[in-house]
């Protein structure tokens, strides 16, 4: 049996109004990733590959943990979300969120846009789920470990493929999903099956509580 191992990157720019500014890690996402890469290497066995996406905040992330990845490869990057967010204004006018409670009611509304096509944002949705289906494919291997640094829409689009999820709930599952958690796949010859969902073992410490964010 193989894994794949996917962690979403540490906290980035949340304050952000655009996607190249959010791009980065805050001192908390860089702290994040320092203690997760020191909990893997205390409980992980060796990884056979490790790949990232190319954004900045996968590359910090994955320096941060202390690995080097073999591949930096863009079908891992996430949805370009200032620009769904630009299409469900001009096309649906849906404003933008303001807070945690309004992206709640957002991100659903967004993903069954895109999905049905009255948005495009930069890409269209089955480009988006094709090109992290063909990245992983090629990863995830019976027999081998695989990590992959990536966000939680590349992660909440794998979740759907393995469970076969509707859109809304694809997008209920990307709502929970921390910094710097991890997400864990079987892989074997019948397909990739669930081992474990938004785990932050790192922060488990009561002392760390203010280190758990989604956003």
């Amino acid at each position: 049996m193989g894994e794949l191992t996917l962690i979403r990157h540490g906290q980035a720019n949340s304050g952000a109004t655009t996607e190249e500014d959010y791009d980065r890690l805050s001192d908390l996402g860089h702290t994040q990733a320092r203690l997760l890469g020191n909990w893997m290497r205390a409980h992980e066995d060796p990884f056979d590959l490790v790949l990232s996406g190319t954004m900045r905040r996968h590359r910090e992330t994955a320096a941060g943990m202390g690995y080097a990845p073999e591949k930096f490869d863009e079908r891992l990057n996430e949805m370009e979300y200032f620009a769904l967010v630009r299409d469900m204004q001009l096309h649906h006018d849906v404003a933008p969120p303001n807070g945690p409670a309004d992206f709640a009611i957002h991100m659903p509304q967004t993903l069954a846009a895109w999905e049905q096509a009255t948005i495009n944002g930069a890409e269209p949705f089955a480009t988006f789920e094709s090109r992290i289906q063909t990245a992983l494919a090629e990863a995830a291997k019976p027999g081998k470990r695989a990590l992959c640094v990536t966000s939680g829409g590349v992660i909440s689009m794998v979740m759907r493929a393995a469970l076969g999820l509707s859109t809304h709930q694809m997008a209920h599952i990307l709502l929970p999903i921390y910094n710097s958690s991890v997400h864990r796949f079987a892989i074997r010859p019948e397909g990739m099956f669930l081992m474990a969902f938004n785990a932050i073992p790192h922060l488990d410490p009561p002392a760390l509580t203010d280190h758990r964010t989604r956003l």
